[in-house]
């Protein structure tokens, strides 16, 4: 113990001594084990850590079909539950946004319209009052009760445990708390977090409209349960498959390929925990990568550190000091530079998960990180911390075994140095392209996401205000809902300075689309299998396209005589004329079919867009009139070149005079579209700081290597220079090496980036590596680099003193 205090006193004191370097090498690895902190902490929360219930590892939610998915209808979903033999319940929900009136302003929420015995299923218990189960359900309707989520329980009703059994208004309609959920739990996804939850049985009530009887709509967004003691997942599986073949067989029309998979619930089964999983896997990949050039980094600096140390080292063995004891030093130094590191990483690691835990990243959706610094990440922080300690700290390992201090004392500390191809050179290649892929891969986001903001969606964002709102909040149903939308229109259209306005019940890129199989007109067995395509699928008013300066190449647009006395009309894409009819002009007054068997007519074709991803390929879409198709849904979109907040204002002039108590949101459609953006942003700002990480640890890298070549040639410079040598030779012969290494690095890193960024282009929209802008970019990037890391090390070559280096050696 005695001597690992003395070891640590003097690493102490000789990092003291250098405060350049010890700056240097703990930044170094703060970055890299900060990065690496901050993404197994998000890992861990999504993917890892299991939901907040009782045994959770018995829960599983049920995909269907080849595609894995996770919405069922509530026909299916009472079938699976009453026919299977594997779960011990099987409980379902579907996620809505309500008005919320406790007798002041109404506001907006978003809920779980849950079955009866979701609570029971789940096995979670209430914090105060008590939960509905499924004997509260009588039918429609039957069960107007709210349980409330402690978060929203403590912000809105401020920990009121008085609130259990007060009467609210939900969408105008009087539902009664019945208690509050335990603070733990936040519900069965692990990034949504509603306000509160409902009973199915009211969807009525909640969404204006009831689909339960429909075995063809399938709008739970998930059903899940507990496996049985002793059941296996493939045992579960081949259950469920049993009664998706009774139900192929019983609804032929509505149930076609009724194949069932298991997932975890958390992040909505495989439709975003495979991509989730996938994306988090690859950055964690990333940033041991970074974590290992770091190590590289470290490891060539300690190099040229136990280089310029030689002749002390020599001197220590030559007193008779054990070689066991200057390597326990050197490891110790290294150790307590990477413990250093490590506890800076550490807490700004902490410091940015506790921000992103209070971070809401799209301002249309109750969507958070659940990240929570736990033991899990400070025992990783420290693993990583130890091990990059003994990583780095073992490059010099072999340079001290073979250090002959009798040859060093009579030649001094410099030595000829190899020609040969060194593991350190080898590892500065791999870390320089590393840097060089990220570098790659984030100006292709850069671009990506730049050309994203100015490309052709099939509607205009700029200048078009958005009022979103859902009119069955004020209590809006059935025949009042169009006419509602109608008066709002010729409200919105009496503004100064409009020049259109219509409506749509979904937003083109708002978290999907809604779609519906289509089938030829001469189709006569309407089966899924026998659809034509499966069409993203818009109820929009007259004026909405002008609107939306969505360009009409054919036909007709909507008028309010399309109504529901009128033979039934759509729009279609150029994508949809192209698949069902062959052509453009081969679609106008041409009919196909809806799945309940109506014929409709085409009377006009409008451009392609975007409705699902801005990395789709073209998708075919359909437009229909709402006085046909009437949804409660509403967003009008205002187009108008008027300043945004004189425009706000008459907006929410307007709306209040229709009617004071509609709670409703206005936003720019460029806002709107955050959440289309949003995953090439965050993939953009991912790759962005990983690339800015990897170009400071280059500099590093190549300083190190430039300084050991420089530390190890220092008499043959003298030499040089005595000579005559000029100073671009001198230069040559100090860094010539290190620019080779950088050149070949940057090469390799550059194809692997541009590889690299065709996976990319699935993220970002218009993501493309044949970018002269990428390529001179890189290639600028990794010269300014190298130049910028050099400069230290070139700058000690060129003031050798050749007199004085003799003298001293």
């Amino acid at each position: 113990m005695t001597t690992l205090l003395q070891d640590l006193r003097y690493a102490l004191r000789l990092l003291k001594k250098s405060p350049g370097f010890t700056v240097a090498a703990v930044l170094t690895l703060a970055l890299a084990i900060g990065a690496n902190a901050v993404v197994f902490g998000i890992l861990d929360a999504l993917v890892l850590r299991p939901l907040n219930v009782p045994h959770a590892g018995s829960l599983w939610a049920i995909q269907r079909g080849n595609d894995k998915a996770i919405n069922h209808s509530y026909p299916d979903y009472l079938d699976l539950r009453d026919r299977n033999r594997s779960f011990e319940d099987l409980a379902a929900y579907n996620v809505a946004g309500v008005g919320l009136d406790t007798g002041n302003n109404p506001s907006s929420s978003w809920i779980l319209e849950v079955t009866g015995n979701y609570f029971d299923a789940l096995g979670v218990q209430p914090y105060l009052g008590r939960f509905f189960h499924a004997s509260d359900e009588h039918g429609a309707n039957s069960a107007p009760f709210i349980v409330l989520n402690y978060a929203f329980w403590h912000s809105h009703f401020q920990d009121d445990r008085g609130v259990v059994g007060r009467v609210v208004q939900l969408n105008k309609h009087p539902f009664t708390i019945l208690g509050v959920a335990p603070r733990e739990f936040q519900g069965t996804l692990v990034f949504l977090f509603p306000d509160f939850w409902v009973p199915l049985v009211n969807q009525e009530q909640v969404e204006g409209a009831n689909v339960s009887n429909e075995r063809g709509t399938r709008n739970l967004v998930m059903v899940l349960g507990h496996l049985k003691a002793g059941v296996t997942p493939a045992q579960a599986i081949s259950d469920l498959n049993s009664v998706g073949s009774y139900l192929e067989t019983t609804y032929p029309k509505e149930d076609g390929r009724m194949t069932f998979s298991l997932a975890r619930p958390g992040l909505a089964g495989d439709w975003l925990g495979g991509p989730m999983t996938g994306f988090l896997t690859g950055l964690m990949l990333l940033a041991g990568l970074i974590l290992l050039a770091a190590c590289a980094n470290l490891g060539s600096l300690f190099a040229a550190r136990a280089a310029d140390r030689s002749r002390e080292v020599a001197l220590r063995l030559a007193l008779g000091s054990r070689r066991t004891r200057i390597l326990r030093t050197l490891f110790t130094e290294a150790v307590v530079i990477s413990l250093l590191g490590g506890a800076v990483g550490l807490w700004g690691s902490v410091a940015l998960l506790r921000e992103l835990r209070v971070w809401h990243p799209l301002p249309t959706a109750p969507i958070s990180i659940p990240v929570n610094p736990n033991a899990n990440i400070y025992l990783v922080a420290l693993l990583l911390a130890v091990a990059s300690g003994f990583l780095f700290g073992a490059v010099p390992v072999r340079q001290v075994l073979r250090t002959n201090p009798y040859e060093i004392v009579k030649m001094g500390s410099s030595g000829r140095a190899g020609r040969r191809i060194t593991v350190r050179d080898l590892l500065l290649v791999a870390q320089i392209a590393i840097c060089a892929v990220l570098v790659t891969s984030s100006l292709v986001a850069v671009r990506g996401l730049q050309r994203s903001l100015h490309s052709n969606f099939g509607f205009e964002p700029r200048n078009a205000m958005l009022l979103e709102t859902a009119l069955n909040m004020a209590g809006y149903s059935g025949e009042s809902v169009p006419v509602m939308q109608k008066r709002m229109i010729d409200a919105l259209e009496t503004i100064p300075g409009v020049s259109s306005v219509g409506t749509v019940d979904r937003l083109p890129l708002y978290y999907g689309a809604n779609r519906s199989t289509v089938f030829t007109d001469k189709a006569t067995d309407l089966k899924p299998s026998n659809a034509a395509a499966e069409a993203a699928l818009y109820n929009v008013s007259p004026g909405y396209f002008e609107a939306a300066q969505t360009a009409l190449l054919a036909g007709r647009s909507f008028s309010w005589h399309d109504d529901k006395n009128s033979p039934r009309v759509a729009l279609v894409n150029r994508e949809f004329a192209r698949k069902i009819f062959g052509s453009v002009s081969d679609a106008l007054a041409g009919y196909f079919k809806m799945p309940g068997g109506s014929r409709v007519q085409v009377v006009g074709v409008v451009e392609d867009g975007k409705y699902s991803s801005l990395a789709e390929d073209p998708q075919p879409a359909m437009f229909l009139p709402v006085l046909q198709s009437p949804s409660p849904q509403t967003t009008l979109v205002v187009r108008s070149d008027r300043d945004q907040q004189q425009l706000v204002a008459a907006i929410r002039s307007k709306v209040r005079e229709l009617d004071r108590g509609l709670p409703f949101d206005i936003r720019t459609w460029s806002q709107e579209l955050e959440s289309a953006l949003f995953p090439s942003r965050m993939a953009t700002l991912a790759l962005g700081v990983l690339g800015v990480m990897g170009a400071m640890l280059s500099i590093t890298g190549i300083f190190g290597m430039a300084a050991y070549s420089v530390s190890k040639r220092l008499r043959e410079l003298g030499i040089r220079i005595a000579l005559g040598g000029q100073r671009r030779e001198v230069l040559r012969a100090a860094l010539g090496r290190a620019f080779k290494l950088l050149a070949a690095g940057s090469a390799a890193g550059l194809l692997l980036g541009i590889l690299a960024s065709r996976v990319l282009a699935f993220i970002v929209y218009q993501a493309t590596p044949r970018d002269p802008v990428v390529l001179a970019g890189v290639v600028l990037a990794m010269a300014l680099l190298g130049l910028v890391a050099a400069w230290i090390p070139a700058r000690r070559a060129l003031a050798v003193n050749p007199t004085v280096l003799l003298r001293e050696e």
